[in-house]
């Protein structure tokens, strides 16, 4: 069964979403980002992606407070972004309250320290951020594109002992223009052991059920819930 994850993004504490990574491309959608996870949870929601926009461009968390009163008052299953950019870092996430945490572009620059989170921690607490452009890895708050090939990064990262993957194009991100289907399929295909989370562009109940299909391990949406694209209701039947 694919896992349906909604986005909660942070920027000042606030609830947005931003349009292809772009910091000038702000929509600000609630001052009050525990209420929207606890509507999350309402409609039977069991994980959320929680980034710290304001972290990535940082280097450091800085909404902890935020993932620390949402963890608090919820039993949602949170992974955690933005920022972790030391092993200091991630352990004030997993202080916090998340389950899990993202390493985005860290995980380009220094995967030997990322291995040794994985070591750590364990492959089921740190999910390897692999955002993408075209076929290649996007960092530093997808402002750069890496040398890095998608496929031959998440390959890499196998071999490393990493299994959870968030697949995010960035050229689709908050466009509500549809999911990169074709590569996530090529990488099902290819890459048969790594757990994929879908990430940029899901607009429609259909593009949920094409993925489905495909056979990713999950779904993130964002905005498509915020600008209703996707009601709430509509997602409970992929809910087990």
């Amino acid at each position: 069964m694919m896992e349906i994850i909604p986005a909660i993004d942070l920027i000042g504490g606030q609830c947005v979403r931003l349009t292809e990574g772009d910091f000038s491309q702000q929509t600000t959608y609630d001052s009050n980002p525990l209420e929207v996870a606890k509507c999350f949870e309402a409609h039977g929601v069991k994980r959320l992606h929680l980034v710290d926009l304001d972290g990535a461009r940082a280097r450091k968390p800085v909404n902890l407070a935020v993932l620390e009163k949402i963890a608090a008052n919820t039993g949602l299953i949170i992974d955690f972004g933005g920022g972790l950019q030391s092993a200091e870092a991630v352990q004030q996430a997993f202080d916090a309250g998340a389950s899990q945490i993202t390493a985005g572009s860290i995980a380009v620059r220094e995967p030997e320290t990322v291995k040794g989170w994985l070591q750590q921690y364990g492959p089921d607490k740190i999910i390897i951020g692999a955002d993408f452009k075209g076929q290649h890895i996007a960092i530093s708050a997808w402002t750069e594109e890496s040398d890095y090939a998608l496929q031959d990064f998440i390959s890499g990262y196998i071999e490393t002992g990493a299994k959870l993957f968030i697949c995010t194009d960035v050229s689709k991100d908050g466009k509500l223009q549809g999911p990169s289907i074709d590569t996530y399929r090529e990488l099902k295909a290819t890459l048969p052991k790594a757990g994929l989370i879908a990430s940029g562009g899901v607009t429609t109940i259909e593009d949920l059920e094409v993925l489905q299909k495909i056979g990713v391990e999950g779904a993130i949406i964002g905005k498509a819930i915020y600008e209703g694209t996707i009601q709430l209701k509509d997602l409970e039947r992929f809910i087990c």
